[in-house]
């Protein structure tokens, strides 16, 4: 078994490709099942009360009008969200409060209008506020770091600088909104439940279903995924109250959200507070840094974003103190969205470090180069591989950042202002415990399973190339099953982990079938995963961005977007290019476009739905590139590569922003950069 060139690395099309340009891919909404009935689900219309009745109209075409005077007892779960129609309690506007059954989705949708709910609502709270009473510092943040960390005296170093850097920015509300919505049709057998369910990790929502309805067999079906972005990594309320009502009626039950409710039931990211304070000498090197973040949470689940861990490994400061503080509101419990606290915290970190390059009269990216660190900055311990300062040098050669004139508001072409930025990036490379199982085929070409997620990230592309290395065949002779909960146990497509996490389970497993000579083996990672180091392991990048501010309307327009990578081996160049510009793209959406706006008597948000949310569009986007050093890190996992499914989105909105300044001498410090904050400080033409 010999083959002449590698897999690994090429740019090699995604195999599911044309399935998905022909429309023969399915979703999770599109599977074909007999009988199915369609459910609808009522959201509250109240932000904080109790519902004491549901009454139906008595000539509507329904099957079942379930809500929790009626609805079958669910075992509890970690996730309070699940006890759909458990309780009489309302905590927060959109809250699952009911699901109407019926044969049609017109059906259904009507008798859920008609609906009569019987409310008592109480008063709420939805604004986040750093001085409320309420504010607590939890013990942890995700994904289990703790929540404050202190090294030496801030305070002193403060007092005692020569320059200093006192400054909050403030991010709003953020949705993740993938293409496809949540959705599930649910078929029980018996005591057999099969869901096709859109979700980032098939083995572990059947599990979370299996244990709220107290059943062994769940068979979850996750084939396509029409993205995620962190939203669907856990099972969410459409799973369980399509299971629910399928074991109702008897009938298999298809729920599908609508838009609108995929800006309440599903998650978001927290709006945040940050204050960062930078202390630092005449030569630039920092003395001390102090990371402060407020977010949100439910009344029902406590979830901790952790937006400050990100400044404990950026950059050398003996001084340095880093928090986290949460709010618990009357609003949607907050979920995992694409670097889900490293994107707001990155934008805070690098536009506070701007500042202090601004006060410093220094080039930003010497002032970053000034204060790297030797090893991770609070716990010692050595990098498996740090190529960050490498990004910033050889990106801005890339961008052509030499000549730049750091004073803002010098260079103006007609009605524009132009500016540049720069940010960094980085983020935690990651591997967690799977299983993958090959077999070789009698034909000669070889089957692996693992129970992996491909969100439309290449992740089945890319599985192929590595188990082709791996046996030392061509990748025509490789066939990849995934998206099923019965096949090998594999981990979350989350924490820009999937590659890393499967790729070395199929790694075990080929290699394993090549060395034995056996038709079939099953390789489970789990020992080795827990052997590794947790600390030191990154990926980095840096973020160059220019932009043009029109000088009569303050509109602003980004001409060039560049990243430039350190991320460990890149597995598929074309596949990997996507996930960097994407996440690249998303950051611009971060930075200029995207807000959950608050209407805090209502406790909702106004703009629920892509006409009044704005995303950036092929118009937005006029020059954006990525490249990547050419870096292995043995260290981390046998393919020598690190995550990229997140680094796009970390650094690039602050690259923008720092560009508005360098173009019009306005900090924006209240993130979206909209042309109403800029319109009164724009520079006299």
């Amino acid at each position: 078994m010999t083959t002449t060139t590698k897999a690994v690395g090429a740019p090699l099309a995604r195999i599911e490709g044309p399935e998905k340009v022909s429309g023969r891919a399915r979703y999770a909404a599109e599977y074909p099942v007999d009988g199915v009935a369609h459910g609808w689900i009522v959201p509250s219309p109240v932000p904080r009360g109790r519902l004491t009745a549901v009454v139906a109209d008595p000539t509507g075409d329904t099957m079942a009008v379930l809500w929790h005077g009626n609805a079958p007892s669910l075992a509890a779960v970690d996730d309070p969200e699940l006890a759909v129609l458990q309780s009489d309690r309302i905590s927060y506007r959109g809250q699952p409060i009911a699901l109407v059954v019926a044969d049609t989705l017109e059906a259904a949708r009507r008798a859920a209008q008609v609906l009569h709910l019987e409310i008592e609502a109480e008063e709420h709270e939805t604004v986040l506020r750093a001085d409320h009473p309420g504010v607590y510092e939890p013990e942890t943040v995700n994904p289990g770091y703790p929540a404050a960390t202190v090294h030496g005296d801030v305070e002193t170093a403060l007092a005692t600088a020569d320059v200093t850097v006192d400054v909050t920015y403030s991010t709003p509300a953020l949705h993740n909104n993938p293409m496809e919505p949540h959705a599930t049709i649910a078929r029980w057998d018996g005591d057999d439940l099969t869901l096709y369910d859109s979700n980032q990790h098939p083995s572990g929502v059947a599990a979370t279903v299996g244990e709220i309805f107290g059943v062994d067999r769940v068979h979850v079906i996750t084939e396509h995924v029409g993205g995620g972005f962190g939203s669907k990594g856990t099972a969410r309320p459409n799973a369980v109250l399509a299971a629910l009502a399928a074991r109702v009626t008897g009938r298999p039950v298809k729920v599908v959200l609508p838009r609108q409710a995929m800006f309440s039931m599903v998650g978001h990211r927290t709006p945040t507070l940050q204050r960062v304070r930078l202390a630092a000498g005449r030569d630039g090197t920092l003395s001390g840094i102090d990371h402060q973040a407020y977010s949100q949470t439910s009344r029902l689940y406590e979830f901790a974003e952790q937006t400050a861990v990100v400044t404990r490994h950026m950059y050398a400061a003996p001084h340095r103190r880093t928090g986290h503080h949460l709010l618990r509101l009357d609003m949607p419990t907050p979920r995992w969205m694409r670097a889900p606290g490293e994107a707001p915290g990155m934008l805070a970190l690098e536009c506070a470090i701007d500042e202090l390059a601004e006060k410093l009269g220094m080039d930003p990216i010497e002032l970053r180069i000034r204060n790297e660190p030797s090893a991770e900055p609070e716990s010692g311990v050595a990098f498996t591989s740090r190529h960050y300062v490498e990004c910033l040098r050889r990106g801005a050669e890339r961008f052509g950042w030499s000549g730049r004139d750091p004073r803002p508001a010098r260079r103006r072409e007609g009605d524009w202002w132009i500016g540049t930025g720069v940010a960094g990036a980085t983020y935690p490379t990651m591997a967690q415990p799977s299983t993958a199982r090959v077999r070789a085929l009698p034909d000669g070409t070889f089957e692996v399973a693992i129970g992996a997620t491909d969100l439309g990230t290449g992740a089945r592309t890319i599985l192929v190339q590595i188990a082709a290395d791996a046996l030392d065949v061509a990748p025509e002779r490789v066939r990849i099953r995934i998206g099923d909960s019965t096949l090998p146990r594999a981990s979350v497509a989350g924490g820009s982990s999937g590659s890393a996490s499967w790729g070395w389970a199929v790694t075990g497993a080929c290699r394993s079938l090549r060395d034995t000579g056996r038709d079939e083996v099953t390789f489970d990672s789990t020992e080795l995963v827990q052997r590794q180091e947790t600390e030191g392991r990154h990926a980095y990048g840096a973020h160059f961005a220019e932009v043009r501010v029109d000088a009569v309307t303050g509109e602003v327009r980004v001409s060039r977007l560049f990243g430039m990578y350190a991320a460990g081996r890149i597995l598929n160049a074309r596949t990997a290019r996507g996930q960097f510009l994407g996440g690249m793209i998303m950051g611009m959406g971060m930075a200029l476009h995207e807000e959950g706006v608050l209407d805090p008597a209502m406790g909702e948000w106004v703009n629920h739905d892509l006409a009044g949310y704005h995303v950036p569009v092929h118009a937005d986007v006029e020059s954006i590139e990525a490249a990547w050093l050419d870096e292995t890190d043995d260290r981390i996992n046998p393919m020598g590569s690190k995550g990229i499914g997140e680094i796009g989105i970390v650094g690039s909105p602050a690259a923008i922003v720092n560009a508005v300044w360098h173009a019009t001498g306005i900090r924006i410090r209240d993130l979206p950069v909209r042309l109403d904050k800029i319109l009164d400080g724009l520079p006299a033409s």
